[in-house]
């Protein structure tokens, strides 16, 4: 287990839990986090999501502007106030949150004591299901064979890997095959594959050759952002060689986990 995992408490199975859904599951993957509240609420937990929340910040303070990261983040930190955890369908953001919040607010006493408050009830989903939830359900789906893709900030920050590794262990009729180099980046990078696309494109492209040579017939992430750009781009080369069906198609942890284990065969 990864260290930061290791050394960290957890609690038992609350009853209320809060979704911080994160602005790619909100604008690009709704079914992601509708999936997240099904997942949960089938443990027997009522999930309350806050309509106020917005970006976790993360965009501007990988792009080295604190202080509009600041200014975002201090939208969150008085939002959830009720002691419960909250789960969020993101490596990349669960990492900002947990682990930058704080540094964000070092120079303020108070609102130190609020981010810290605050990162230390920040939970990635995979971490949430199986150190907290104990996620255990039976394998429904016919016998599949996919890859797990890891954000960078999963992997590096929260440990995620390990606990999205084994929820898909769990499930009897799939079978994980793992890419060469599984820890490199897909390429996205939040702003990066914005202003320097053409690196990214090398990158994603590599990853997405990774992925098919691995025999999987579908990627599974638990961070939209890597979703999309390697699903983009594997659907970018089907078009360029005139082939209709996705080659490669993905899908978020949340949404797998849950057709996986509720029965639904589509």
């Amino acid at each position: 287990m990864n260290s930061s995992q290791s050394a960290r408490h957890y609690p038992s199975r609350p009853d209320n839990v809060y979704l911080f859904a994160t602005c790619l599951v909100d604008q690009f993957a709704p079914e992601a986090g509708l999936d997240t509240v099904r997942l949960l609420e089938r443990e027997g937990i009522t999930v309350h999501y806050l309509e106020q929340q917005t970006c976790c910040g993360q965009p501007a303070h990988s792009s080295g502007y604190p202080d509009e990261a600041r200014a975002v983040a201090l939208q969150q930190l008085g939002l959830f106030t009720e002691d419960w955890p909250v789960v969020v369908p993101s490596g990349s953001c669960g990492g900002m949150m947990r682990h930058h919040y704080p540094e964000l607010f070092a120079d303020d006493p108070v609102l130190h004591a609020q981010a810290v408050s605050l990162s230390e009830r920040i939970y990635e989903l995979s971490e949430f299901l199986v150190q907290v939830v104990n996620f255990s359900q039976p394998d429904l789906g016919p016998d599949c064979t996919v890859a797990l893709h890891t954000s960078c900030h999963a992997r590096r920050e929260m440990g995620s890997h390990e606990t999205s590794a084994a929820l898909l262990d769990s499930l009897a009729q799939v079978t994980v095959v793992e890419q060469a180099r599984i820890e490199e980046c897909c390429g996205f990078g939040g702003t990066f594959a914005m202003r320097y696309p053409d690196i990214s494109e090398a990158i994603v492209s590599d990853k997405v050759a990774a992925l098919r040579d691995s025999g999987a017939k579908r990627v599974v992430s638990a961070d939209c952002g890597c979703l999309l750009n390697i699903t983009g781009r594997a659907a970018k080369q089907d078009e360029v060689a005139g082939i209709a069906d996705p080659s490669l198609p993905g899908e978020h942890l949340a949404s797998f986990l849950w057709r996986r284990t509720n029965g639904a065969q589509a």
